[in-house]
């Protein structure tokens, strides 16, 4: 993709935050993960809304817990790790509290994953027709073979394939094909949510310009909501409709696209933001001084405080929690909160 930030038309902010059409909304969840010297708290505290027919972009480094914040809201987090707490309301529905039984018929059919390994997603024995009549038929029954075919061969169209495909293996299919056919199957029964783990990071920049393409008209076409995962910046600036950024399993800082990039208020989303590659001009590479603290022992203050070049006493003793510092736009970081709350000014980069 163009490493140069081009952003989509975004919507205007709703005011104070309040919207009719939340398709997903994310309470305080908490997803730890046992070891031998204590819990792991991949995501701590983490709260959050995906609205109807947007794309949320989720970014940040790795082992900050974007996939298993997914994982969790697809129940499918494996042992050692657990949902400790929090409520995943998706169309009205908690998932935390449902059996597995429940869960089995909501996959696919309300929502779904596009994987970030397609070949090791796709079984290599069946081919790709066989595989999509698989989902549909599990959750809709024996369908006639003439209209199911047909169905199947217009979810291929959709996402730009050849109606060849249908007969072929996933060998037989380049790295793009292949993750088009798990776009195809992930809106197979039209679900109001797909969460698109990193779908492009296996591609070269061309085939990820198709993928990323396929991806939006399939939000235009069919009005599906998308949480996108991802670290490439440049990426989310083209295809979100919002981005959220987490660190150390918290979210920081949470707006639509073009005030992000144009304003970033955490410190951490500007180290992102600069490190984006500039096609206009030579620029040294932004390092990101210290380390994450120990997932296990979270600091008593906020979490970005050993990595922070405007850190104070005041961060290392007391958490920042996420607030609005303008119409739709939420940030964790002290800098911001004390000016608004004396009424003053938002301190600029």
């Amino acid at each position: 993709m163009n490493a140069t930030p081009t952003f989509p038309a975004s919507s205007p902010a709703p005011p104070n935050g309040q919207r009719d059409d939340v398709v997903l909304r994310v309470e305080h969840l908490k997803v730890y993960y046992a070891t031998p010297q204590g819990d792991v708290h991949a995501v701590d505290d983490v709260s959050f809304e995906v609205y109807r027919g947007e794309i949320l972009g989720l970014v940040g480094e790795s082992g900050c817990g974007k996939t298993t914040t997914a994982m969790a809201i697809l129940r499918l987090v494996q042992p050692p790790g657990r949902i400790v707490g929090g409520h995943i309301w998706l169309d009205g529905i908690d998932l935390v509290r449902l059996s597995e039984r429940e869960l089995r018929r909501l996959r696919w059919d309300k929502i779904s994953l596009i994987p970030q390994g397609a070949m090791n997603s796709l079984n290599p024995v069946l081919r790709v027709g066989e595989q999509i009549r698989d989902v549909i038929e599990d959750h809709e029954g024996r369908q006639p073979r003439k209209a199911l075919k047909e169905r199947i061969l217009h979810l291929l169209h959709l996402v730009g394939l050849p109606s060849r495909v249908y007969n072929l293996y996933p060998h037989e299919l380049s790295g793009g094909m292949k993750q088009r056919v798990c776009i195809a199957m992930a809106i197979a029964l039209n679900p109001i949510l797909i969460i698109a783990d990193e779908p492009t990071s296996a591609l070269d920049v061309v085939v990820q310009r198709v993928v990323a393409e396929t991806l939006l008209r399939v939000k235009e076409e069919l009005g599906i909501s998308i949480i996108l995962i991802g670290h490439d910046m440049g990426l989310m600036a083209q295809l979100a409709d919002r981005v959220a950024v987490m660190y150390a399993g918290h979210l920081v800082e949470i707006a639509p696209v073009r005030p992000l990039f144009k304003t970033p208020l955490h410190p951490y989303t500007q180290l992102l933001i600069e490190s984006i590659p500039s096609i206009k001009e030579r620029k040294p590479l932004k390092l990101t001084e210290g380390l994450t603290h120990d997932l296990r022992n979270p600091p008593p203050g906020c979490i970005f405080q050993f990595r922070c070049p405007h850190v104070t006493e005041g961060c290392r003793t007391r958490r920042p929690m996420l607030q609005d510092v303008h119409p739709g736009h939420r940030v964790a970081c002290f800098l911001y909160h004390e000016a608004v709350a004396s009424g003053g000014t938002s301190p600029q980069r």
